[in-house]
């Protein structure tokens, strides 16, 4: 059963997103910018790391219920809701831009980086675990569970830090580039904070 403290975060996460919604707005009509092409890079973005940030919330959850770990569930929370709460503002603007969530280009084309992901076994772009990795946090538990999360987590920021520095460099919307650029300067401060999580347990990040 989730606690009422996730829950809660979870209601939070939906005013959140609302939130950046008419942030959007008002961006929007301050710069006079028209709605980004479909196959702009800010479209590309937003669609790539929704789905991005969703495996990432999807661990979240994972891990929560798999070890008993304060820090590694604050961690985690950390992420699954902030997370969550990015993946509304990213869709939220494509349905402002009235835009397709969804595209028939392969992930991270908007980078010229199309087929970077390898898409096996569920890997649609770089950082993200596989199936086969996602079933393996699932059936561990205690400090075997916070180990494989802490090392999936580690990666999965890795390619999104890669992801969201190719927003800022190629992005157009200025709410958009600003959230790319926090983004960065997060998920690599959580990468210090993982790499020594893992070392208090005897293990490393990934190479």
């Amino acid at each position: 059963m989730k606690s009422a403290g996730w829950i809660t975060g979870a209601a939070a996460a939906v005013l959140v997103a609302a939130g950046a919604i008419t942030y959007a707005v008002a961006d929007g009509d301050e710069s006079g910018m028209k709605a980004p092409a479909a196959n702009s890079a800010d479209a590309g973005f937003a669609r790539d790391m929704a789905v991005h940030h969703q495996q990432a919330v999807e661990m979240s959850y994972i891990v929560r219920d798999r070890t008993e770990d304060e820090a590694v569930r604050r961690l985690a929370y950390d992420i699954a809701q902030t997370q969550a709460n990015q993946r509304g503002m990213m869709l939220g603007w494509l349905d402002l831009w009235e835009l397709p969530k969804v595209s028939a280009d392969e992930p991270m084309e908007w980078m010229d980086m199309g087929g970077m992901g390898t898409g096996e076994d569920g890997a649609l772009m770089p950082g993200m675990a596989t199936n086969a990795e996602m079933d393996s946090l699932r059936k561990a538990s205690g400090k075997a569970a916070e180990i494989r999360y802490l090392q999936l987590m580690y990666s999965h920021h890795m390619g999104g830090v890669h992801m969201a520095e190719g927003c800022v460099k190629r992005c157009q919307v200025g709410v958009e580039r600003r959230l790319a650029q926090g983004m960065v300067q997060a998920q690599e401060s959580e990468m210090q904070l993982i790499t020594d999580l893992l070392k208090e347990r005897g293990a490393k990040p990934p190479n």
